[in-house]
């Protein structure tokens, strides 16, 4: 009886948040983003989409079985990103950021790209980008960093070029400067 009672007090309860007209067409709010992983500082949210990602994907899974899968891009990026805040030339760029996010985002982003199962989650390239004040300098130290790390994974130089030729088109969203 007691659970009987309990349950009945929370249906009640979630009820209103539940309740719609039965001839409107259903309607759920826009999916929204701020932080949902630990270790990452709150943003603003934003709506998630894989076009955020900045590229449209390889087909079929060539791509992603060059870049060694899910542990070839975490390798990979996690390189990048520590060849990035050892750069003396774009070191300043990433002091205030939350390596935590980057590291995640990049990782979806390559994967998303790559072909392989991934979603990515992080912003647009745009606004995510909009206030680092990035140089084509910057950019091509960006570059050389990501061939090394690539280079350091075995991944193929043709492999490589594919990959980087899929980037290229993001660099008016990403150099503001």
């Amino acid at each position: 009886m007691r659970l009987f009672l309990i349950t009945a007090a929370l249906t009640t309860l979630a009820a209103p948040a539940f309740a719609q007209d039965a001839d409107a067409p259903l309607e759920l709010p826009p999916v929204v983003m701020s932080t949902e992983h630990p270790g990452e500082i709150a943003v603003d949210a934003y709506e998630r989409s894989d076009a955020n990602a900045g590229a449209t994907p390889f087909e079929g899974t060539a791509m992603w079985e060059a870049f060694h899968g899910e542990a070839g891009v975490s390798r990979i990026v996690d390189a990048f990103v520590a060849r990035n805040v050892a750069d003396p030339r774009i070191a300043g760029i990433f002091a205030a950021s939350d390596l935590v996010r980057v590291r995640r985002t990049l990782k979806e982003q390559f994967g998303y790209i790559l072909g392989g199962p991934v979603i990515y989650s992080g912003r647009d390239m745009e606004s995510s980008h909009r206030d680092l004040g990035l140089q084509a300098a910057d950019m091509g130290a960006l570059v050389e960093n990501l061939q090394a790390a690539m280079q350091a994974e075995g991944v193929s130089f043709p492999a490589q070029n594919r990959f980087l030729a899929k980037l290229a088109p993001m660099k008016p969203d990403v150099v503001t400067r």
